[in-house]
């Protein structure tokens, strides 16, 4: 992704400081950058010429883009705004005052360039070249809202309170954050540790201020950061806008599941395999001792996220690619591919009958492809569509797609028929998404879940189906 990032956005909220305006401003402008800069300004219900020395800058320096609250709404209310105005590949939060120096740019923007990072704080507690000397019980609360910050996120950095944040804007702009004032520090650490992406610390500068000078932050916004910290860990879980990421993620640590939908087919899985649909390398983590794993998706996020966990590995290989049309696998063909994961991909894909025989043409002759979709249109919910679900299927269909793609059937069969209780439960209560406490339940009642399996009864929340490619065809690519 590295090589995508073209414009860096600098997000500036404001609230009453004219008299450090014009030399901040100067300096993000005029900061040596590897990126070209657009600054985002935001003016929050100023009482000073903050609002008239903006339009007067912003009318001077088109990189400039100014917007105003009609009413104070605190830091948090400023930098929302600002990210949903902003359009380069990475922001990065300025405060108005001239705490910290935008002579740090290419220190923070050097772990993302380099692709190391998809997130970097500037710390003030890592050696620095300038640091002013300031009062301790200041900065001992920061240490300690860290500490606390570390302990509930499994973290070990230095600076959760400082402002310069640099983060991917495609993550950013993922992140639902809610929170009041300076809570904002505290909500997106916590979300970024949630998404599981890699963030970095560089030292920076520091030239703080007093509150005599003008400094805003409190004890209150102590006391507000740790209930920040307590909401994102235990009451609201929710990190991220994109419902199909925070399923994969909350699958992530359920490894138990992964490994139950597995064992169902797990005999017919050859030496050289092909998951389709891989998302982050959850069912990938269980096909690593395969002798050739291939693992493609079309979101390249989700190929960057499982490339970095296996595609250091001789036997992995992770590509982007679309699965509805044959000539968009043939580069496969010198995989040998003996059996092929289709895990919850038809039912996301506009043309679901053009994928399998896709599939099959790269198959090799005696080889096996395993089919998992959702089930039945019955079970169709709210929650199908939040996940992007265009439909689910019944038994026959999905016989009659193997067969017309030239395949014999193996088995196909219902399966999960607990998961479709619950399933029907939501439905009925008319929830829109499956949380992790939901995900936590199930898998702690997965042996009840076994269970109802054996009798073989009932509807499951998916299907099952396996098709062999006869020994008689020959691979068309």
């Amino acid at each position: 992704m590295a090589e995508n990032y073209r414009l860096l956005s600098v997000l500036m909220p404001i609230y009453n400081e004219s008299r450090t305006l014009r030399m901040i401003i100067s300096r993000v402008l005029s900061a040596p950058c590897p990126l070209p800069i657009e600054l985002i300004c935001v003016d929050d219900a100023s009482r000073d010429d903050s609002w008239r020395i903006l339009e007067e800058l912003a009318a001077a320096d088109r990189r400039i883009r100014i917007f105003q609250h009609s009413s104070n709404q605190g830091k948090a209310a400023t930098i929302r705004t600002a990210i949903a105005r902003m359009t380069g590949d990475i922001a990065l939060i300025q405060d108005a005052d001239l705490e910290y120096d935008p002579r740090d740019y290419a220190a923070l923007m050097a772990p993302l360039l380099e692709g190391k990072a998809d997130a970097v704080f500037g710390s003030r507690f890592v050696t620095s070249g300038q640091r002013r000397v300031l009062r301790f019980w200041h900065a001992a609360a920061n240490r300690v809202l860290t500490g606390i910050t570390n302990a509930m996120l499994d973290l070990n950095l230095t600076d959760m309170e400082t402002c310069y944040k640099a983060v991917r804007a495609d993550i950013l702009r993922r992140i639902p954050l809610k929170a009041e004032r300076f809570g904002i520090e505290p909500e997106i650490t916590a979300r970024l540790a949630q998404w599981k992406i890699r963030i970095y610390e560089v030292p920076i500068s520091y030239h703080g201020r007093t509150v005599e000078e003008g400094k805003k932050i409190g004890l209150k916004d102590a006391f507000e950061a740790v209930w920040t910290l307590v909401k994102c860990r235990w009451w609201d879980a929710r990190f991220t806008t994109d419902d199909g990421y925070y399923l994969v993620q909350n699958l992530r640590r359920r490894k138990k599941i992964n490994q139950w939908i597995l064992s169902q087919f797990q005999k017919h899985i050859g030496k050289r395999v092909l998951e389709t649909g891989c998302g982050v390398g959850n069912f990938a983590q269980l096909l690593l001792n395969s002798p050739r794993l291939v693992c493609i998706d079309e979101d390249a996020f989700y190929t960057e996220m499982t490339s970095r966990r296996f595609g250091q590995l001789a036997n992995v290989r992770v590509i982007r690619g679309e699965l509805t049309a044959a000539e968009n696998l043939r580069h496969l063909a010198d995989e040998n591919i003996d059996s092929i994961i289709c895990h919850n991909v038809l039912e996301h894909t506009a043309d679901d009958r053009a994928v399998i025989p896709a599939l099959a043409a790269v198959l090799n002759a005696g080889g096996t492809l395993v089919v998992l979709a959702p089930a039945h249109q019955s079970l169709m919910s709210e929650c199908d569509k939040k996940l992007g679900h265009r439909r689910r299927y019944e038994r026959r269909q999905l016989a009659d797609m193997l067969t017309a793609a030239g395949l014999e059937i193996i088995s196909i069969n219902d399966f999960n028929r607990l998961g479709a209780i619950g399933w029907r439960i939501n439905k009925w209560m008319s929830r829109n998404s499956i949380s992790s406490g939901q995900l936590r339940l199930f898998q702690w009642m997965l042996p009840l879940a076994r269970l109802l399996e054996l009798p073989g009864v009932g509807q499951g929340l998916s299907i099952i189906a396996v098709g062999r490619k006869p020994l008689s065809a020959t691979p068309d690519a």
